[in-house]
């Protein structure tokens, strides 16, 4: 199994210099750090469409939150825009990439090949990211042996066995398999875990969990439309008889 390599820089900041990273040893708001790659996916479609610089308020309206929240956002890591201009895309998006960790290589296991499991591993947004399947696993003897994702299934005995494993483990499992398999996990060294199971995780305090509930997020939704202003029903189209 492959062992954690220590990360390399980012070729791009390291030409920069090391006064362009700029990133100082604060506490940065989970609210700051979730947004942070959505204004990396937009500077990403701007650059793709050729443009180069970008004001806080274009930013803003893209990421559906306001100005001022954009500058303070960017502001914990250090003062990149210039009044009058915007921020450069490019080095901004860079600027960004090494906040996320993603110039980085981060090895990844993923345990449990069902459907989400193998949707996962196969998943390009992984490779784009910094993210490597190093590793897959399973207990069904129908799945062990099997290619997934250019990497073979390996029996979760194997990942019991491991002396380490790489900083971030995948449970993609049924809820009933999800703590005994974190468990495995932290044993084996991980000090992240993505949770995908219905499940909430008991771990040591130094691990990170974090957890992907599709029902929760629903649920989210229904509060929110539940409470908000009764909007006109959509126009059937069909009809001819919506609005133009």
């Amino acid at each position: 199994m492959p062992l954690w390599r220590a990360p390399s820089p980012c070729r791009t900041l390291r030409e920069m210099g090391p006064d362009a990273i700029g990133v100082p040893a604060r506490r940065i708001p989970e609210a700051t750090v979730v947004r942070l790659p959505v204004y990396q996916r937009i500077l990403a479609d701007l650059l793709e469409g050729g443009i180069t610089t970008v004001s806080s308020e274009e930013l803003a309206e893209r990421a559906g939150v306001n100005a001022a929240k954009v500058r303070r956002d960017f502001s914990l890591f250090g003062s990149f825009g210039t009044r009058g201009t915007g921020y450069d895309a490019a080095f901004l998006a860079a600027q960004i990439e090494h906040a996320l960790g993603a110039d980085r290589d981060w090895p990844v296991v993923i345990v449990g090949m069902g459907n989400l499991g193998r949707a996962l591993a196969n998943s390009d947004g992984f490779h784009s990211y910094g993210f490597r399947v190093s590793g897959v696993y399973d207990v069904d003897p129908a799945v062990v042996g099997a290619a997934v994702g250019g990497t073979t299934v390996q029996h979760l005995d194997q990942l019991v066995d491991a002396t380490a494993v790489a900083p971030i483990g995948v449970i993609a499992t049924p809820a009933s398999a999800a703590q005994s398999v974190a468990d495995i996990l932290v044993a084996a060294g991980a000090e992240a875990i993505l949770n995908f199971a219905p499940r909430v995780l008991v771990v040591p305090g130094p691990v990170l969990v974090r957890n992907v509930d599709l029902s929760i997020e629903l649920q989210a939704v229904s509060f929110f439309l539940a409470r908000r202003p009764a909007v006109p029903a959509w126009p059937d189209l069909r009809s001819g008889t919506g609005t133009s």
